[in-house]
């Protein structure tokens, strides 16, 4: 009986997470690993340098970063592994959440792999402060930051975190766990994040997630924010499919899913729920925020040439609903309307009026406009990516609702 169930967990471990490898025992010494941790205490976690200000009593737990100015949380050479990273800060509002950008170079790129704002990173999807655990990140009480994504790097790894808002960020308190590696695995990949916002996406033209990247990779996950139009009282925003396209797709995806909250795993709406894998942090009808969540991790997504990852900007309602939006001039253009069958009315070319007498009624799915942001994390066999630069810092915390 003992057997059969330690057979059992074993299976769900691998299951979730994988083949199993001697270094992931708990019990067996792993002699390809030297732990370090970089803090303010022992900046890059230099061997037998801890914690030598003020008699070893806590001398510099923490730092500041003025406006404008960078800090260096890493900055080391050689071969390892980023295991773990754990951050809080005094001020957790929206607008610093958005104002600091936290950038992640490898091997001595000058064009950093990760080029995210702070909370975003952090599965912020709204730059509110939520308490959640998931399987890659947890906020603890709500009053830190903690990554637990790993990222290998083979020549050197530099971290940085810079302060773009107008006043000065005090009390930074951080540690970056990491192990220098004596062997390398030729199957490691780098580690990539990447995030964008549009504040007015245009009805019929997907939100892109990640924007077309070449080579061999994982699509790990996304986060993502929602501000609602409120030009569309009443309505669902969640239509929209997740869509991939994978090693050469063109017109059409390999990988195509039926909804924004289907993709999440929930159902019929969205409320706010957190598991391991997937979750929704915010759900707001009255305000019309959201922020949700999905890991690729007991699901994975590999591609051997190329990945694109959209999200189309579909949302419903009642038809007659959807039709006094038409009417009021809302921006949005009809793609079918269900009444126990589908019947397409997308026409690019002419839009549908919903005014006209002798429509079907029913539920009504329509193309529209939202404010939308994205963090994607995926890991790619090259050390740096083509993905465009971060928008800037206004662009970044313009109208976010608290």
């Amino acid at each position: 009986m003992k057997w059969c169930l330690t057979l059992l967990v074993l299976g769900l471990w691998v299951t979730c997470f994988g083949q199993i490898h001697p270094e992931t025992s708990l019990f067996q010494f792993d002699n390809n690993q030297t732990p370090r941790w970089s803090s303010p205490e022992n900046r890059n976690g230099v061997k037998g340098a801890g914690g030598k200000e003020n008699y070893q009593a806590k001398g510099h737990p923490y730092d500041s970063i003025p406006p404008g100015k960078s800090y260096s949380l890493l900055d080391i050479q050689g071969q390892g592994m980023i295991q773990r990273i754990w951050v809080t800060i005094n001020d957790r509002s929206p607008e610093m959440l958005r104002s600091l950008v936290l950038r992640m170079y490898w091997d001595g790129q000058s064009k950093p792999a990760v080029e995210v704002p702070f909370g975003d990173f952090f599965c912020m999807g709204t730059a509110r402060m939520v308490r959640f655990e998931n399987a890659l990140f947890t906020t603890g009480e709500g009053r830190s930051f903690v990554s637990y994504l790993t990222m290998p790097f083979r020549k050197g790894a530099k971290i940085t975190l810079t302060n773009e808002s107008s006043h000065t960020l005090h009390n930074l308190f951080y540690d970056v766990d990491y192990s220098y590696l004596r062997d390398w695995d030729s199957r490691n990949l780098y580690f990539h994040a990447y995030w964008h916002r549009d504040t007015a996406t245009f009805p019929g033209k997907a939100f892109e997630l990640l924007p077309g990247i070449s080579g061999r990779g994982r699509f790990l996950g996304v986060n993502v924010g929602v501000q609602a139009n409120p030009r569309y009282p009443g309505s669902w925003f969640g239509e929209g499919e997740v869509k991939m396209y994978l090693d050469g797709d063109q017109d059409f995806p390999t990988l195509n899913g039926t909804g924004t909250e289907d993709y999440i795993g929930s159902a019929w709406g969205q409320g706010a729920f957190i598991n391991r894998f997937n979750g929704c942090t915010v759900a707001e009808d009255s305000t019309g925020v959201y922020a949700f969540y999905r890991f690729h991790i007991p699901d994975p997504i590999f591609f051997r040439s190329s990945c694109k990852v959209v999200l189309q900007q579909m949302g419903g309602a009642p038809t007659d609903s959807v039709a006094s939006y038409q009417k009021k001039g809302a921006p949005l253009i009809v793609a079918y309307t269900d009444d126990g069958r589908i019947h397409p009315q997308f026409n690019p070319g002419k839009p549908l009026d919903l005014n006209k007498p002798g429509l079907p009624k029913g539920w009504t799915n329509f193309y529209r406009s939202d404010d939308v942001s994205s963090t994607v994390y995926f890991y790619l066999d090259s050390p740096t990516d083509p993905l465009p630069p971060l928008q800037p810092v206004f662009f970044r915390c313009y109208h976010l609702r608290r």
